[in-house]
């Protein structure tokens, strides 16, 4: 049988169903290569009065460890401890899962403050990405 010839093309605005499709993929590459097949997806929410999301923490675990994807809080709500309750929900459904560590990204003007008062420690520092500012790599074991 003769292979069909691949088409690479530019696709700038893959939709959430792809990203996830392809996170997929990923996850059966990696519970194949390991023998472990206990990933799952980890979140909370934050919603207002109205049902609205005003806050949010999203992740996975998987293989004992975790890591926190996004973390997220509207501008008029921050400052009242809102991110400090996610993130402690987060850890804790982290830890009854049998996690030993987890891992967050975030750059200096966001919070690696916050996760270090939390517990977590510089793993690594990215300078000029982007350029003027610091990605930093945090982890916490449990």
């Amino acid at each position: 049988m003769l292979a069909m010839p691949l088409h690479l093309e530019a696709r700038h605005d893959l939709t959430p169903n792809e990203i996830d499709a392809i996170e997929d993929r990923f996850y059966e590459h990696n519970r194949h290569a390991t023998g472990r097949h206990d990933g799952q997806r980890l979140g909370f929410v934050i919603r207002d009065d109205a049902g609205q999301i005003v806050g949010a923490a999203a992740g996975y675990t998987w293989a004992g460890i975790s890591e926190l994807k996004q973390m997220w809080v509207d501008k008029a709500y921050r400052g009242r401890g809102y991110a400090r309750d996610l993130l402690e929900a987060f850890v804790e459904e982290a830890r009854r899962r049998g996690v030993g560590r987890i891992w967050v990204a975030s750059y200096d003007f966001q919070a690696p403050g916050m996760y270090e008062k939390a517990g977590f420690k510089r793993m690594a520092e990215f300078e000029g990405w982007p350029e003027g500012h610091v990605n930093v790599i945090l982890c916490k074991t449990l």
